[in-house]
């Protein structure tokens, strides 16, 4: 080999060298969940090994969340994918109230189930409706967490606000729960899905009730059109009597309108290839589908989500 040969073959070795690392480039994805107890932080866990494993260069770093603050990581560019609520992203992309303005860059990747907001209070606590939680302490999360958003929305129902109930807000639904045990609080409101383990915990130590809330269905439509109420299924939870509407709504994840396209069809591909470890999960996932995950709720679908969507309806 003469020397120029050398030089030459040297030269492109350093280029592929070069190329290499780029092929291969990290890319850290901030993935914004939800409060400890709920239903996000172990889902949020299992896609990120399921895309950490399959898609090369990729770390995905969880971050507590809610539905709220969630619009507006994904929005402000905080994060790259989140959960959100439909009532709640719909909302910010209005700018209605809770948020001050309207964001923008929040794109659908697919709805996954439903959603639900309950209402649960001791049962020695004399709580049958919202109008009986007046002047009682009672336990919710914090400001921005969707489930705090539709905690004003019934109080508002009922021709009420938090000046009228001892409020306490919570970073975590074990933490209210914590409360209901102790006695500190005789009523909390979550959203999530059912049964919900914080419920389960709080049964396991007190008598508990689950407040019917189906008077006040119309009247929540009123203030946003996706809320919907639905009978809660016998026995979802012990003590439980009946079959008590709750209010229900839709859990779907997000991200940035103009994250990679090719990305976004992958993770997306990726979750629908393993959506037997979510449903194991999360007992409310058994129903839904690519076609359920691509209903039209109101936010825009990302392209490279639209695109796998598009070719699981057509096989």
């Amino acid at each position: 080999m003469t020397i120029r040969t050398a030089a030459a073959a040297f030269a492109m070795l350093g280029t592929v060298a070069m190329a290499t690392p780029a092929a291969a480039q990290q890319d850290t994805l901030r993935f914004m969940t939800g409060p400890q107890g709920g239903s996000w932080v172990p889902i949020a866990g299992a896609l990120k090994n399921i895309w950490e494993r399959a898609i090369p260069g990729l770390t995905v770093q969880t971050l507590p969340g809610a539905g709220v603050a969630n619009v507006r990581g994904v929005g402000g560019g905080r994060a790259q994918v989140a959960f959100g609520n439909s009532i709640s992203t719909v909302d910010g992309l209005a700018g209605r109230a809770p948020f001050p303005e309207a964001v923008s860059n929040v794109c659908n990747i697919g709805s996954l189930y439903p959603q639900w907001f309950q209402v649960v209070a001791l049962a020695d606590s004399g709580i049958n409706s919202i109008e009986d939680m007046r002047g009682k302490p009672i336990a919710l999360q914090p400001r921005g967490n969707t489930a705090e958003v539709v905690t004003q929305h019934i109080l508002q129902a009922a021709g009420m606000s938090y000046s009228d109930v001892r409020a306490s807000f919570q970073s975590s639904y074990t933490d209210a729960v914590g409360l209901l045990r102790d006695g500190h609080a005789q009523v909390f409101t979550l959203g999530t899905t059912i049964p919900a383990s914080s419920v389960m915990d709080l049964a396991s130590a007190r008598n508990i009730r689950i407040v019917d809330l189906s008077r006040y269905v119309d009247r929540m439509r009123e203030i946003n059109p996706g809320y919907q109420g639905a009978p809660l299924p016998a026995d979802t939870y012990p003590q439980q009597q009946g079959r008590p509407t709750q209010i229900t709504y839709t859990a779907h994840l997000i991200t940035n309108c103009d994250r990679n396209p090719e990305q976004v069809y992958q993770m997306v591909k990726l979750l629908w290839e393993n959506v037997d470890t979510l449903r194991n999960i999360v007992s409310a996932m058994r129903e839904s589908t690519p076609a359920t995950a691509a209903a039209d709720i109101g936010v825009p679908m990302h392209p490279g989500a639209a695109r796998f969507y598009r070719e699981a309806a057509s096989r």
